[in-house]
């Protein structure tokens, strides 16, 4: 049964010895329980404690600490505490654990010597020492002499001639330097060097030592007698005896006090412990329950958020399909409308207004049809004018091939003129009148054929000149082509545009993925791949070797034996090689000097540059396609 401390009012010091009587009456007929099975004692008066079970010593210090006068505790807790230590004494003595005792040793001398006085620290006497030798002035001299019996110091008192001198030995003042004490005595005594010796013999031929006691500490005279009275005690054995018990007691009860206290202050800070980790876990859980709460709430919130838009995206349709069918019935409604002007004014003046309405309504639809229609116009016409350009440079070109040809013919004329007028003049004969008529006939000949050829190389120079100025201008349509045809061609089409000098990124996926696992290759043929392209953009890399050609001449190939082309090929594999070198070889052509990635039309069926006039006539023929691409 637990003790309700607060059954009772509180009391006052003055009243603790006889409020004690009550719960002393309560443990003794057995209200309040103190022993449990197993030797197990409680406190009845501190429940609610970490620590409950005792042995009776512990409960026994426990009950004197708390009910002690001098503890901090209520009057009510000593009163209590004090009946539970008087009842542990009363009905439970025979439980109390004996102590051992630590018994201070018991000197080897009679019962007599518990009496005796002894001069304390103990202190050996030497007499009789003479100057023999400079050691005796030394204390270390004499502590090695003696040092079987382990003495603490040595001290030399010579007289005033410096001739003889006492020594006074300290030893240990607790029983062990007492046991060496004696020991040093009656070594003297056995040799017949004893305090008794040295009173009654004449003649003192070497040294004699004793233990001092009362009668040195009180007659001797000199620096021997002043020193020890001056720096030493009388004390009895039995005095230091009971001066060691009541020392080892107070430590021990102090000791047993301040356990208690510390106990005490123990279980309180358990208590506010257990109390503060219940505190803890109430805040945990009611965390926990927060946390659900709000995943649970955010999952709601989300769900409502999806079911929301997807209802808007539904009813953005229903409207979209609404807004069909509105206009599909006032399209019909206009078409109504227009059958029936033939009704009477005020009719006319109503369907007018509703065909304002309805025009009104498709203002929006028609500027759109509007601005459709003139962006196809000006598409075509562009096409057109770059068709138009096309057919006049090809015109252009067909007769500088021919202006070419008539050149050439010229010019193989007038050789053959030359050839036969040189031959004419080593056969004629001065004297023969028709073949110098003849021979001026042909030097006239050639004096035409002479000038008609200059006039037909002016000519060509000219048609030179204008055959450069068209191909500067099919060049500049052909890149207006290409800027403006990048939306609408692709690599997915038979013509469409080719980035020359740009790497292919599947021939590095592919060499990445017998490496790597699917996501680690999609990373790895990246950084390579932007790793390559940047040594192609490099001026400074130029890995072409010059050969001779085939049919003369020389020309720029692949050096095979390049340094960063070898490992690639040994590292990632002959796919990834290819993609490089054809990279730089299209590089090397379209760019040699920029080395940067350039747009070119390509026929992607042949695997070659397209001309103007596929590339026109593949938009003219795929028009509507590309119209609706557009949109």
């Amino acid at each position: 049964m637990e003790y309700n401390s607060g059954e009772d009012s509180e009391i006052s010091d003055s009243e603790i010895y006889d409020y004690k009587d009550k719960p002393y009456q309560q443990l003794k007929n057995g209200t309040l329980k103190v022993k449990y099975p197993n030797d197990i004692f409680r406190c009845p008066f501190c429940a609610g404690k970490k620590k409950q079970n005792f042995k009776y010593k512990d409960l026994h210090q426990h009950a004197s600490g708390v009910g002690n006068v001098s503890s901090n505790r209520s009057a009510k807790q000593k009163a209590n505490h004090l009946a539970l230590r008087l009842y542990l004494e009363n009905e439970f003595a025979n439980e109390a654990e004996i102590a051992l005792k630590v018994t201070p040793p018991v000197p080897a001398t009679p019962n007599s010597e518990e009496n005796e006085l002894f001069c304390w620290p103990w202190t050996g006497i030497v007499v009789n020492i003479f100057k023999e030798a400079e050691d005796v002035e030394n204390t270390s001299y004499w502590m090695m002499r003696f040092s079987k019996y382990k003495p603490v110091g040595v001290e030399i008192l010579w007289d005033d001639l410096k001739q003889t001198a006492q020594a006074l030995v300290s030893f240990n003042n607790d029983w062990t330097g007492f046991r060496d004490a004696m020991e040093f005595e009656k070594f003297f005594e056995a040799s017949e060097h004893s305090k008794k010796e040295w009173n009654t013999s004449e003649s003192h031929t070497s040294i004699y030592a004793w233990l001092a006691r009362a009668n040195d500490f009180n007659e001797l005279q000199g620096p021997v007698g002043d020193y020890i009275r001056s720096n030493r005690r009388l004390r009895t054995i039995s005095d230091l005896v009971q001066e060691a018990k009541n020392t080892r007691n107070k430590p021990v009860v102090d000791l047993a006090i301040e356990i208690d206290t510390k106990n005490e202050d123990l279980d309180d800070l358990q208590a506010k412990y257990n109390q503060k980790t219940m505190s803890l876990s109430r805040m945990l859980e009611e965390k926990d329950n927060l946390h659900v709460a709000f995943y649970e709430e955010t999952k709601k919130l989300q769900r409502m958020s999806n079911d929301h838009i997807k209802r808007l995206l539904d009813e953005q349709e229903v409207l979209h399909a609404d807004l069909e069918k509105r206009w599909k019935k006032l399209h019909l409604r206009s078409k109504e409308l227009s059958r029936r002007e033939a009704l009477t004014e005020q009719e006319k003046q109503k369907l007018e207004e509703e065909k304002k309405k309805n025009e009104v309504q498709n203002t929006s639809l028609e500027m759109a049809h509007v601005e459709q229609k003139r962006a196809d116009e000006s598409f075509l016409r562009l096409v057109e004018v770059h068709k138009r350009e096309k057919e006049e440079a090809m015109k252009k070109v067909l007769e500088l091939e021919r202006e070419v040809d008539a050149k050439q013919k010229l010019e193989m004329e007038v050789e053959e003129l030359k050839g036969k007028l040189q031959v004419m003049k080593h056969l004629a004969n001065k004297d023969d009148t028709a073949i110098q008529e003849q021979i001026k006939m042909m030097d006239d000949e050639l004096k035409e054929k002479m000038e008609n050829l200059e006039g037909v190389e002016d000519l060509n120079n000219d048609l030179v000149i204008k055959g450069r100025q068209y191909n500067d201008e099919l060049q500049e349509a052909r890149k207006e082509l290409i800027k403006g045809l990048q939306d609408m061609l692709s690599g997915r089409t038979n013509i469409g545009l080719k980035r020359m000098g740009e790497l292919d990124m599947k021939a590095f996926h592919d060499a990445c993925k017998d490496k790597f696992d699917h996501e680690e290759a999609q990373i790895k043929a990246s950084e390579l791949c932007s790793m390559w392209q940047d040594k192609l953009n490099n001026p400074e890399w130029h890995p072409l070797k010059v050969v001779a050609a085939d049919g003369g001449g020389h020309k720029e190939v692949i050096n095979e034996e390049d340094e960063l082309l070898k490992n690639l090929k040994a590292e990632w594999g002959s796919g990834v090689y290819d993609a490089v070198v054809t990279a730089f070889m299209e590089m090397n052509e379209y760019n040699a000097s920029g080395r940067y990635v350039m747009n070119e039309l390509w026929n992607f069926k042949e695997n070659r540059k397209a001309t103007l006039k596929e590339v026109i006539s593949y938009i003219l023929k795929n028009l509507k396609s590309l119209k609706r691409k557009r949109s």
